[in-house]
């Protein structure tokens, strides 16, 4: 019994989906707004970017709404550089709860152009209003691979380089006890040497006070054998070196 009434529902689930795959989008109420003017509002707003003037690009930027000057510049970043204007492609509606999404395909000599409209249901004012406007460039299989594959190599590239920074780092931890014994022994080697050459000046020292007592010992025996005086009356003030 159970596995007939799973049946049974999967059943009504297909016909479902293939109910809502079959509807025709030129039959369904956006939101008050119908397939056929929703197209020919997007094909007029083209037109109207393609012949659009300095002027009236000024005045869109002074008085247009939000989506509306998004939609201006990211056509003239998107157009730029894809050579004449050749004609409209494909044109889309989809549905989903209280946004209805409008794409319109333009075709130039290099590249294909998206222009997508978004409207958002307003329960206050019950009426759909233009919330989000912009282009985009229609890439190629080959050039969406690539891009990913670009992308995956700079993301790849990046972690492996955080991955190597971060080992040198730990690696450089292990190097810190060898740096501070250096310093270490460096400044012992240091202290050791100031003391060296404290001692051998504490020695100059003596050995010039050495000399010096030498030197006045001559000089009063000198003194007492020319003056026949006795050298115990003699006394020294003080000693200028000239």
């Amino acid at each position: 019994m159970k596995k007939k009434l799973s049946l049974m529902l999967c059943l009504i689930i297909m016909a479902l989906t293939m109910t809502a795959c079959g509807t025709d989008p030129a039959s369904v109420d956006y939101f008050g707004m119908g397939y056929e003017e929703l197209k020919s509002g997007a094909e007029g707003d083209v037109a109207a970017l393609v012949a659009m003037t300095d002027e009236n690009r000024a005045n869109i930027n002074t008085y247009g709404t939000k989506p509306v000057i998004n939609l201006l510049n990211t056509w003239d970043e998107s157009v730029e550089g894809l050579g004449a204007y050749v004609g409209f492609g494909e044109f889309s509606v989809s549905k989903a709860q209280n946004t209805v999404t409008v794409e319109q395909t333009v075709n130039f000599e290099a590249r294909q152009v998206i222009v997508t409209y978004v409207y958002t249901y307003d329960y206050e004012t019950e009426q759909a209003e233009l919330t989000d406007a912009n282009v985009d460039l229609v890439y190629s299989l080959g050039e969406k691979m690539a891009k990913a594959g670009m992308n995956t190599l700079m993301g790849m590239g990046t972690v492996f380089c955080v991955l190597i920074l971060i080992s040198l780092i730990i690696y450089a931890f292990n190097l810190i006890p060898y740096i501070q014994k250096k310093f270490a022994r460096r400044g012992e080697s240091e202290a050791v040497e100031n003391a060296v050459v404290t001692q051998i000046e504490q020695r100059e020292e003596q050995q010039q006070l050495t000399d010096d007592l030498e030197l006045v010992a001559v000089i009063t025996a000198a003194i007492a054998a020319g003056t026949g005086a006795s050298a115990d009356s003699f006394v020294v003030r003080s000693i200028h070196r000239r």
